[in-house]
């Protein structure tokens, strides 16, 4: 009998919703307070999370989700980073 694999599900910052882990994309504060985009899903540190819609960076940038999931201030252009590096769904 074949065991079935749980997913791992994250909620994104931006609109609340639960969505498979790899299809997010991980806002990352490291150890050291650096605070990068991890794109392989495993460092160190503490995570937030934002699918790929660009509504949902507009609303964890206004509403300061993801400030409050990392429990400190991000800097803005850490936002232009994000809005610039990837592509965003218009729904």
């Amino acid at each position: 009998m074949a065991t079935v694999r749980k997913i791992p599900l994250r909620k994104c910052t931006g609109c609340g919703e639960m969505k498979p882990k790899k299809e997010l994309i991980r806002v990352l504060l490291e150890p050291d307070g650096n605070i990068t985009v991890d794109t392989t899903g495993k460092k160190n540190g503490r995570g937030a999370y934002l699918c790929g819609k660009k509504s949902c960076l507009e609303a964890a940038v206004k509403h300061k989700g993801l400030e409050k999931s990392l429990k400190t201030a991000i800097p803005k252009e850490l936002f232009e980073k994000l809005k610039v590096d990837y592509e965003w769904l218009d729904e």
